[in-house]
């Protein structure tokens, strides 16, 4: 089923370049189950492989996973752990396949409230992953699209106190570029799995113009035929970026003629 949605996907055209996915639903889906809420995060794992599998083999160069917000750290002790290990876990069974298969990982939040063990295998996984240039993997963790906000805001004041940069000269630009994104382009398509119609405080500067997708399939469950369906529901969607049809721009052409997105 996926490789015919891929196939239908490549005659189509109109590849998002960026995908940005908010996985929701492991609570949900171990609830149903009977299960504690750590099951559903680690049930959640093979989603990410089969989502990153799925980029791969679509040609998609940016694909952004909103895998904990800040938000987050408010959650029982018990489930932040077991969080923490799975990350640890993760990183330590993908890392090489990741490296071999030429994905590039970053994580992006505010790194610093990770503990010692896992910020050291988060900064181990981005430093064994740089230079991959077949796809670009974010993972937001720590992260909210406020306090991205608020940081690039801060940013920005402090270079205009340091007399670094003209407060009129302050624009659109200048924000992007002390976003934790400023190395990619704004997301093409935003999925959000589990039914829930919110966007959770996930980068709410750069989706403006993003397609919004809905899966009602919780994350745990969500395969490569899933994505396929978002890609090629997003390749049936005519994009007007404020204006009218007329004034789109031009299709987007094959990844293969497409400028790497992702700065490495």
């Amino acid at each position: 089923m996926s490789d015919e949605l891929l196939r239908q996907v490549k005659v189509n055209g109109g590849l998002p370049a960026h995908v940005a996915i908010i996985m929701d639903g492991n609570g949900r889906w171990a609830r149903e189950r009977a299960l504690p809420r750590p099951f559903g995060h680690k049930a959640g794992m093979q989603a990410v492989r089969e989502v990153v599998e799925g980029a791969l083999a679509a040609g998609v160069e940016v694909l952004t996973l909103f895998a904990f917000s800040q938000e987050n750290w408010q959650r029982p002790a018990d489930e932040i752990f077991a969080l923490m290990e799975l990350l640890e876990e993760y990183i330590a069974k993908e890392m090489a396949e990741l490296k071999t298969r030429g994905v590039t990982v970053r994580f992006l939040g505010n790194l610093d409230r990770l503990p010692d063990s896992q910020r050291a295998a988060v900064e181990r996984l981005m430093a064994h992953t740089g230079g991959g240039s077949r796809l670009a993997l974010n993972i937001c963790i720590s992260y909210g699209g406020r306090a991205e906000l608020a940081r690039a805001a801060r940013m920005l004041a402090e270079d205009a106190c340091a007399g670094r940069l003209d407060p009129a000269e302050i624009d659109e630009d200048a924000v992007a570029a002390r976003l934790y994104t400023a190395d990619f382009p704004d997301p093409d398509l935003l999925i959000r799995t589990s039914g829930e119609m919110r966007i959770s405080n996930f980068l709410l500067w750069q989706i403006s113009y993003s397609e919004l997708y809905v899966s009602d399939v919780c994350w745990p469950e969500f395969r490569k035929a899933e994505l396929m369906a978002a890609l090629r529901a997003y390749a049936g969607r005519q994009r007007k970026f404020g204006g009218l049809i007329q004034d789109m721009p031009p299709p987007i052409p094959e990844p293969s003629e497409r400028r790497s997105g992702h700065g490495v």
